[in-house]
């Protein structure tokens, strides 16, 4: 139906299916956008050449879809009329007058269509109009979605969302942009424009007051830690989700977004910018929606939350939003989509034996970003699989979600399952763990009550950010007093079973990473060091102690330089001593004069006899 100058008008006989409109719905904004529609209504708007900016709203309840298509126009139209004249139930037909009101009203909570909408220029790949289509198009009512699910069967091709349109809360029953303005009928709900039509402004955050505002209207913050579904981007930034999904994409670490730079990719180890900078206000729209609101006092109190976001379509990450010198910085971690094994990672086999062990302390190792906790969750999906054992886990935030396999995983979050470390690893001792692992061992109450629990019949795995095995254990006995030292020692030189320090480098085609590790296996000879205090001797242990298991962290870089896997420059970039890498992948000790290669024939060889015959045979030679 369109709607004219009378009200609505049929122009087709025939009924539309949902599968129809669905079918329309992806040729105009793309079936990755199509398929986000639910009860939540969401909105997009699309230049189509020859008619200018199109306005597309859409809503599914079970079975029955509403879908909405507005000409702007119609729009400009509606903001020349007075805030007041604005019905809740009537969106998008607010100017009309009250006898040409139409006979059906929309869906309820069908969101608010901005009063004008944008200028841009048509994506590629618009379908083509056909001059019918064109000509209803030109009623005042614009176009049906009779006519959208005609032209796109006509067009044979999607057309894209353009950027920019405003996204709707339930709640209000208004139009919302993106993380910003909360619009009431006549107010440009533009994700980013920072301005409503018609006088009234549209405040970040805030509900409009006023004669012709909705029941309810304040606009309520998107869910905490869920991705909002609309897939809209704004000028000069993008929206969230497609920066999310192009990073997950690219094969990307991490994602950050600063404001005044553009967005920065880490691939495989080097950050590179995408499109053009964004602007301080950008930056605090994609940002802000998404921070938990526990944590928005935090942020305003320390200039620094962590927390974890998680979306059915862009996946896992781990997030960080700090205050910095121009705004706001987000820092995205992307976490992988199904949980790694040791194989992928690169890890030696033999690490999962750690695991066996039914009490006793693994620490995995390494400077920050360089993969712990992706060998973290892969030594816990090992338990998973093969025992029934209790499984607890205490991170900040919890990354990789265990599936449901054997054992029994209990994930809690510092923050929101607990208060601390500390305080979970106490009350975990009474909740009949097998296995305990704490995210990391930060201050000397974790390191006390972890200690501890892996002397109590635990297994406790954790991480720490430290460069090598030998200084790990160092720094878990300086954290204390002089005075309990010798007890750490003690605790330490019987309950160690595993120390992984892991390094990750840039392979030698330059588009992933590499991991190289240094495995430090507990053993009487290790407990015997620690206990006398001699961990200086460790590396002198490590040289004679493969048969314990021990793997050098030179010889896992010799072994990437010598399968091809990094390449030799990149791998002494690592090494402590460069020199010495050099000479276990090419075989030639530092300094060593270059090797003289054989005669090519015996032909050659023999003239060269001959030729140091005849200077033998000189007089005074």
């Amino acid at each position: 139906m369109v709607r004219g100058a009378t009200g609505y008008e049929p122009v087709d006989p025939g009924a539309l299916s949902t599968d129809d409109l669905v079918k329309a719905l992806q040729a105009m904004v793309g079936m990755a956008r199509a398929s986000t529609v639910s009860e939540t209504p969401v909105q997009w708007t699309v230049n189509a050449t020859g008619l200018g900016s199109i306005s597309i709203a859409a809503v599914r309840r079970g079975e029955l879809m509403n879908v909405r298509l507005t000409r702007g126009a119609e729009g400009a139209a509606q903001a020349a009329a007075p805030a007041a004249t604005a019905a809740p139930a009537a969106a998008t037909q607010a100017a009309a007058p009250a006898a040409a009101a139409p006979t059906r009203t929309p869906y309820a909570g069908m969101p608010a269509v901005s009063a004008q909408a944008p200028t841009r220029t048509p994506y590629a790949g618009m379908p083509a109009v056909s001059a019918e289509a064109t000509a209803r198009a030109a009623q005042p009512g614009g176009f049906s979605a009779a006519d959208a699910a005609r032209t796109s069967q006509a067009a044979g091709s999607a057309a894209r969302g353009v950027p920019g349109a405003a996204i709707a809360s339930p709640q209000a029953g208004a139009a919302s942009a993106y993380g910003g303005a909360a619009t009431h009928t006549g107010a440009a709900g533009y994700a980013g424009a920072g301005a409503a039509h018609a006088g009234a402004p549209a405040h970040a955050g805030a509900a409009h007051t006023g004669a012709s505002a909705h029941t309810g209207a304040a606009t309520s913050n998107p869910p905490a830690r869920i991705i909002p579904i609309s897939r809209t981007t704004s000028a000069p930034g993008r929206d969230l989700a497609v920066l999310l999904e192009q990073a997950r994409s690219m094969l990307a670490s991490d994602l950050h977004l600063v404001a005044g730079r553009p967005p920065l990719l880490r691939i495989a180890g080097e950050l590179l910018p995408q499109d053009t900078p964004l602007s301080p206000e950008t930056v605090e729209r994609l940002l802000l929606p998404i921070i938990p609101e526990r944590l928005r006092p935090v942020l305003e109190k320390d200039g620094s939350v962590d927390f974890a976001l998680d979306s059915e379509d862009t996946g896992r990450f781990r997030v960080n939003v700090g205050r910095q010198r121009t705004g706001l910085k987000g820092t995205f971690r992307l976490i992988a989509r199904e949980i790694p094994t040791l194989e992928s990672l690169g890890l030696p086999a033999d690490i999962a034996k750690a695991t066996h062990h039914h009490q006793g302390l693994i620490v995995l190792t390494g400077p920050s970003g360089h993969g712990k906790t992706s060998t973290l969750a892969a030594l816990v999906d090992i338990i998973n699989r093969e025992t029934t054992h209790h499984v607890l886990t205490v991170e900040d935030p919890v990354e990789y979600v265990h599936p449901r396999k054997r054992a029994l995983i209990s994930q809690r979050e510092v923050g929101t399952s607990t208060r601390t470390f500390a305080s979970a690893l106490k009350g975990s001792l009474r909740e009949d763990p097998d296995v305990i692992v704490v995210g990391e061992l930060r201050d000397t109450e974790t390191v006390r009550m972890a200690l501890a629990a892996s002397e109590t019949g635990h297994l406790l795995i954790s991480t720490m950010n430290t460069p090598s095995a030998a200084k790990t254990i160092d720094r878990l006995i300086d954290l204390f007093p002089p005075g309990d030292q010798q007890q750490v020692r003690l605790s330490l030189s019987s309950g160690l079973r595993l120390i992984v320090s892991q390094r990750l480098m840039p392979s030698a085609d330059g588009k992933s990473m590499v991991a190289a590790a240094e495995v430090l296996t507990g053993s009487v000879a290790l407990g015997n060091l620690i206990r006398d205090n001699k961990t200086f001797q460790i590396p002198s242990l490590q040289q004679r102690g493969k048969s314990l298991g021990i793997i050098r962290f030179e010889d896992s870089l010799a072994d990437l330089a010598r399968s091809g896997k990094a390449t030799l420059e990149t791998v002494k970039g690592f090494a402590e001593n460069p020199d010495e890498i050099e000479a276990m992948v090419t075989g030639r000790r530092p300094g060593a004069a270059p090797t003289v290669s054989p005669p090519a024939s015996a032909q050659e060889g023999a003239r060269m006899l001959s030729k140091v015959g005849s200077l033998l045979g000189k007089k005074g030679a």
